[in-house]
């Protein structure tokens, strides 16, 4: 049986999978552990593998005429000594490429890469990826032996094949996928339902949840009820100002406050309303991310920098992770945030413009791509909001994508530069927002990303071309060993994408305090603070962070 399955092989798919594999164990954006990478490197050789049988069945298909068998038997052997010292080689190396990237993102080195777990691990995968695909070859011939009763022989193998596809296609998305996402579902709307220990119903009244509240405690989110409870108080924010502060207001309703995205927007607002929201100097509507998390360093920073004079605003949408709603509803960050922003924005028009407060955007990743959405810069010219922070775009941020496709010619796309600076900047670590050749215009969108971040970098074209990202200068953390492969840095990117908060913060999809500072800084100037104070402030979190 092992040695009809080793001689039905096509040499061709071995080779160009054996290449796949080789290229997939070279550095991509994040570092990866053996288990990710013997996966992948499964993967790659399968999909390799399938390269090279299609092409060697278009050769025969084409009637070229075929290479002798010795020929044949040469080239193989040839390429299979080539291939083999070269895979050596490429697993010799692992550890060195890892640590370099481990090193770039102040992650401990590994002690070792383990090669053969990672070539076991790709073995399998890749086995079993080629059973399937065979067992569906057979499920093809077997209705093919059918039709051909009826029609003619070409015409049974496009029947076959449409109608093996149509039932495989029934099966994975009524069934294996249907299950897939209601395990998923059913598991992280388990977790949302939690409460983190130590986390209690607050007894302010300010409090979404709290005493006189709109908003029941029980209908908030277990990342809702962390971010409603964990914020600074006033005393806190005083010790780090050397001002007098407010306590900062965090409004937030839970995915069952509300059945409908309307209905959670209404009650936000109410609560916005009956806690005082619109009487503070800065209001801020934000979008969270997939789980309902809102990123603890963007708003702790904000409410340090404008002594709590501010009303943070956010409602839930999801609970499942941002790249699974990113593929399942690309379109719910965007509705959900359109809905809480028309409601915020239509009142705020209506208030004396010289009494109500500053009002901005926020979003971080999936936040992002719907914040910005619903804070549409066209939309907003006859009566603009003063700015927005988005963190982490997400690759099809539609706003962020025509601003960096538009960037200045000598800018790189992982730190570009739009025109004159005056409507968006971007950074990648918080400052160098000010060396622009324009003062700020009436609206300022800061954007905040790494070069790491495979959430924001990936891309289809990566299949078939290099991406503007690796050509130099690169991201001060992309490592220099990632070379660009047809295909497999797809495979790779992707990949990344589900470990992309995996690294410290800093990098890839996590971003730090003092990133922050510089963006809330740049967008809304807040008012009384020195440039040593700012820098102290940042040095203050830096420190935080090491003894974390």
């Amino acid at each position: 049986m092992a040695k009809r399955l080793l001689t039905s092989l096509s040499i061709s798919g071995l080779i160009i999978g054996a290449i796949f594999a080789t290229w997939s164990l070279t550095p991509s954006l994040l570092p990866r552990n053996y288990l990710v990478q013997g996966a992948l490197s499964g993967f790659a050789l399968f999909v390799g593998y399938g390269f090279g049988r299609t092409g060697a069945w278009l050769w025969r298909y084409l009637e070229i005429p075929d290479v002798p068998a010795k020929v044949r038997r040469a080239i193989g052997i040839g390429a299979g000594i080539v291939l083999a010292a070269t895979l050596l080689f490429t697993l010799s190396r692992i550890s060195v490429w890892q640590n370099d990237l481990r090193a770039l993102m102040d992650m401990p080195p590994l002690q070792a890469a383990y090669p053969l777990q990672i070539g076991a691990v790709a073995v399998v995968i890749a086995l079993f990826c080629l059973f399937v695909t065979r067992v569906v070859r057979l499920l093809i011939l077997a209705v093919k032996r059918q039709a051909e009763r009826a029609v003619p022989r070409r015409i049974a193998i496009v029947v076959s094949t449409l109608v093996v596809g149509l039932l495989l296609l029934s099966l994975v998305n009524g069934f294996i996928l249907k299950q897939a996402l209601t395990l998923a579902d059913n598991a992280f709307d388990l977790i949302d339902r939690q409460t983190a220990e130590g986390v209690v119903q607050p007894q302010s009244p300010l409090a979404s949840g709290g005493p006189g509240s709109l908003i029941a405690w029980d209908d908030i989110g277990k990342q809702g009820k962390n971010f409603i409870t964990s914020g600074p108080t006033a005393e806190e924010i005083s010790a780090l100002s050397g001002r007098d502060a407010m306590t900062p207001i965090r409004v937030y309703s839970g995915y069952r406050s509300g059945d409908t995205l309307e209905e959670r927007a209404d009650l936000t607002f109410n609560e916005m309303l009956r806690v005082g929201a619109f009487d503070r100097s800065v209001l801020v509507v934000a979008t969270p991310t997939g789980t309902g998390w809102m990123d603890e360093a963007a708003m702790d920073t904000l409410e340090v920098l404008h002594n709590g004079d501010t009303a943070v605003a956010t409602m839930q949408y999801s609970y499942l992770p941002s790249w699974t709603t990113l593929l399942i509803d690309p379109d719910r960050s965007k509705r959900a945030a359109r809905a809480l922003f028309d409601r915020v924005y239509d009142h705020w028009t209506q208030l004396p413009s010289d009494e109500r407060p500053r009002l901005y955007a926020y979003g971080l990743s999936l936040g992002a791509l719907g914040s910005e959405h619903a804070a549409d810069v066209i939309r907003l010219l006859g009566d603009p909001i003063n700015g927005a922070v988005f963190s982490g775009p997400p690759f099809p941020s539609t706003l962020w994508n025509s601003l960096t496709a538009s960037r200045e010619p000598d800018s790189p796309q992982w730190h570009p530069v739009f025109r004159d600076g005056s409507l968006a900047r971007f950074t990648v670590t918080g400052d160098g927002l000010d060396n622009q050749n324009a003062a700020w215009g009436p609206l300022r969108l800061v954007y905040l990303q790494h070069a790491s971040d495979p959430m924001s970098f990936f891309s289809t074209d990566l299949a078939h071309q290099s991406p503007d990202w690796l050509s130099a200068p690169r991201g001060p953390d992309v490592s220099q060993h990632f070379s660009w492969f047809p295909v497999v840095t797809f495979l790779q990117v992707a990949f990344d994408i589900p470990a992309a908060t995996s690294v410290p913060i800093g990098y890839g999809h996590n971003f730090a305090p003092w990133e922050y500072i510089g963006a809330w800084v740049a967008v809304t100037e807040p008012p009384g603070w020195t440039e040593a104070e700012i820098e102290a402030l940042k040095d203050h979190y830096r420190g935080q962070h090491l003894r974390n």
